[in-house]
């Protein structure tokens, strides 16, 4: 695997910090760069699948976390699960990085 086919890795999963300023970047960041890349590395489609499962994944969890506001529990998961999100991602990327296959915990699998 060359250094092209880690660096778009590399961007699948930190594409997702495009969502703290466009309204579910978190998902479109990762897709955009899956949808293009994909077929060009294996590597690529490998992790940008991963990324937008698990991407998925947090906004289903924190739709279930926002709605548990309502009996104050949410609030501390929502704080959580945006400190998880940030720390996956990061450590996804470094993964990618060195050229292994990572999977994310907690993830469902909607793309395989």
């Amino acid at each position: 695997m060359n250094r092209h086919e880690r660096d778009w890795a590399i961007a699948c999963h930190l594409s997702a910090f495009v969502g703290y300023i466009v309204p579910l970047g978190w998902i479109l960041g990762p897709l955009v760069v899956w949808l293009i890349k994909r077929e060009e590395y294996s590597y690529v489609n490998y992790h940008g699948k991963e990324a937008i499962n698990f991407q998925i994944s947090i906004l289903l969890y924190g739709v279930v976390a926002a709605l548990l506001t309502i009996i104050l529990i949410g609030l501390p998961l929502l704080i959580g699960l945006g400190i998880f999100q940030i720390i996956m991602v990061i450590v996804a990327a470094v993964k990618a990085s060195n050229g292994e296959h990572y999977r994310y915990p907690l993830t469902i699998r909607f793309f395989r």
